[in-house]
């Protein structure tokens, strides 16, 4: 699969398609354990202060472009690399996973959420299977409550495991859990749960479009995106400074077939 590397973190710049064929043989296949990076600049910023989420993304089958900050740093390292956010992509396997019978369980949220939103891509996708949701208490489960939690999940046999639980949070879950759900993919989407089932409005297409969501997202919650949307842009500085400051040594670690 095409990757591209800055500062040692994947990102995919395989098209779409690509993405999706591979999606579709593990799922054919009943491959459990592969996973889905949604990585966008906050999310890079916590991987080179944090060596268990740099972990999970390097270890990701994809890792998918979530923001123009990632674009806006791939150029200085060489790398043309296509936005593919976690929405998105969950339209795309929703679309495709109902022609084909795929199975959904959707995990996070506030409560009734994820059933909304289930509900809303029902209609928008007559036929789309979801086995299963569960919203998580806000604290930490016993053993006892995370092995119920596995055993649903498994007993509903999804093929994709969507986890909404923000940042870190959804990627720390799917980590501690590859091995014990035997779905074939987890994916962390945090703010698609809110799109997908209104509780959020999404930038209108144009916005999207013009790659100007992170300021719609600002103006919509100012509070919430200031302090993520400062870490996105230290880790686009640091990765423009250090791709010049460490010219000699990283002169290979762009666009690259993993």
């Amino acid at each position: 699969m095409s990757t591209a590397r800055i500062l040692d973190i994947p990102v995919s710049v395989a098209p779409r398609e690509t993405v999706m064929d591979s999606v579709a043989q593990r799922i054919r296949a009943r491959i459990a354990g592969g996973v889905v990076s949604i990585t966008n600049t906050e999310s890079m910023y916590h991987a080179l202060r944090q060596p268990d989420h740099m972990r999970y993304i390097q270890n990701a089958e994809h890792s998918l472009c979530d923001g123009v900050g990632v674009i806006v740093a791939g150029w200085f390292w060489g790398a043309r690399i296509r936005r593919y956010n976690g929405p998105v992509f969950q339209l795309d396997c929703t679309e495709v996973g109902t022609r084909e019978g795929w199975r959904h369980f959707y995990l996070g949220g506030k409560p009734g959420v994820a059933e909304e939103m289930a509900r809303r891509l029902s209609e928008r996708f007559p036929g789309m299977q979801c086995v299963g949701t569960y919203a998580p208490p806000f604290r930490e489960l016993t053993e006892a409550e995370d092995q119920a939690v596995v055993d649903m999940i498994n007993a509903a046999k999804p093929d994709i495991v969507w986890v909404g639980l923000g940042l870190l949070k959804q990627e720390r879950w799917i980590a501690e859990h590859l091995g014990r759900i035997e779905a074939p993919w987890m994916v962390g989407v945090g703010a698609a749960f809110d799109y997908h089932s209104g509780a959020v409005p999404w930038a209108p297409p144009l916005v999207r479009a013009l790659g100007l969501e992170w300021l719609f997202r600002l103006i919509i919650q100012p509070k919430l995106r200031a302090k993520r949307y400062w870490w996105s842009l230290v880790f686009v500085v640091e990765a423009i400074v250090r791709k010049f400051v460490t010219l000699p040594t990283t002169a290979r670690a762009g666009s690259e077939v993993a």
